[in-house]
């Protein structure tokens, strides 16, 4: 069983301002993301926290970007 992923069309109102957010920031909305608008709670704190890890620190955030994506070949995942 797969959980779907919510477009923007079938994205409620009170989440459409967060898509358009990511897509101005990246050009996309991540996959994880249109499958946490199931729980529009969920995704708001998720958005948070992930701007936190992405945004503050001293790695480079596409550094961070470019690890991600290099530890999902490692472990065979789709990214």
């Amino acid at each position: 069983m797969r959980i779907t992923r919510i477009g923007y069309r079938e994205a409620p109102a009170e989440l459409k301002g967060l898509y358009d957010d990511w897509y101005q920031r990246r050009g996309n909305v991540p996959n994880m993301f249109r499958v946490m608008a199931h729980r529009p709670q969920l995704l708001r704190t998720m958005l948070s926290h992930f701007d936190c890890v992405m945004q503050t620190g001293t790695v480079a955030p596409k550094l961070k970007e470019l690890l991600a994506v290099r530890v999902s070949q490692i472990n065979h995942c789709d990214y």
